[in-house]
């Protein structure tokens, strides 16, 4: 075996390079390193934190001396927070409701943007500044529109014929289906782009080879276009389960019941446990807010980590930088 000469390298200028670019390798690689758990950490710590809180006992949360790692952990704040919270009747309708408005928005979203992909009609570029400004305009701007439209629902008056008043949807998820069936939805314009930017990607000899075959437009779409648009729905599939998981604004601002939005639980979940439990310590209450917020978050953390490939080639795929 040849023995490393550190005098003799020093003096080669060819091996004396090769050790600087060694060097430097290895130096950017610990900056990176370092980098990556900085930022990780700084992100990450507030679940840890609650996660660390979650886990402590009474004695834990008010013992000055115990940091990070709890001397006595236990799961008692988890079982009492699902059992305020209702946590599996609550998280199974909440996943039925998200998954279905996920799917309107993915079948809704993906038809608009082929049509602004492949279709010329008029005012094209007019209606496509509009679903962009649906992206950057504040919902809160629009909310009392909303709120007195599905306060008082008489779309072309047909309500008042057919029933003889105006419809009260207030309490009910049926003005978030609605939106959602009309293009409206949660972050809805953002899906619409991602749609309309895949599929200007895609070639349109596809399309042609299926129209020569024979194949109508609604077959080629579905059968044909929509499966080779997989990565942009994955990628507004997970947008969309998150986002409607853990909106709060439309389920408060059309008084949806909290039995299907889990999240409006967590929210009322301190004073839950004051008055049935009679724990009226801020500190111990907030032991089992952050294990309700970690059940909480429980489903969609599975559900990104399960679709993170699928959801990362989709970004790239739909051309979204920024």
């Amino acid at each position: 075996m040849r023995k490393f000469d550190l005098k003799k390298t020093l003096k080669d200028p060819y091996q004396q390079m090769l050790l600087m670019n060694d060097i430097k390798k290895f130096a950017l690689t610990i900056l990176q390193i370092a980098i990556i758990v900085g930022v990780s950490y700084v992100i990450l710590a507030p679940v840890i934190g609650m996660f660390v809180n979650a886990i402590s006992s009474d004695s834990d949360a008010l013992n000055p001396m115990v940091f990070v790692i709890p001397e006595h952990p236990t799961l008692e704040k988890f079982k009492l927070a699902m059992l305020r919270m209702d946590y599996w009747p609550t998280i199974t309708k909440n996943i039925l409701y998200v998954l279905s408005i996920t799917l309107i928005q993915v079948l809704i979203c993906s038809m608009v943007g082929y049509g602004f992909a492949r279709f010329d009609f008029p005012f094209k570029k007019l209606l496509f500044g509009c679903v962009v400004v649906t992206i950057v305009l504040p919902v809160h701007t629009i909310m009392l529109p909303m709120y007195v439209t599905f306060r008082n629902f008489d779309p072309a008056g047909l309500a008042t014929l057919f029933t003889g008043a105006k419809l009260n949807l207030m309490g009910t998820p049926w003005p978030i289906y609605i939106l959602s069936l009309l293009g409206c939805g949660v972050r809805s314009g953002l899906y619409i782009y991602i749609f309309n930017q895949f599929f200007r990607g895609l070639p349109k000899e596809i399309e042609e080879a299926a129209f020569v075959d024979g194949a109508g437009m609604w077959y080629t779409y579905f059968n044909i276009m929509l499966k080779n648009a997989s990565p942009a729905v994955i990628t507004v599939t997970v947008f969309s389960l998150v986002w409607q998981f853990n909106d709060t604004f439309y389920s408060n601002l059309f008084l949806v019941s909290d039995e299907i939005v889990i999240s409006k639980r967590v929210s009322v979940l301190q004073s839950v446990i004051a008055n049935e439990d009679k724990i009226m310590s801020l500190t111990i209450q907030e032991l089992y807010l952050h294990a309700g917020i970690i059940l909480v978050l429980l489903p969609i953390v599975l559900i990104y980590l399960l679709l993170q490939r699928y959801f990362i080639e989709g970004v790239e795929r739909s051309g979204i930088v920024g």
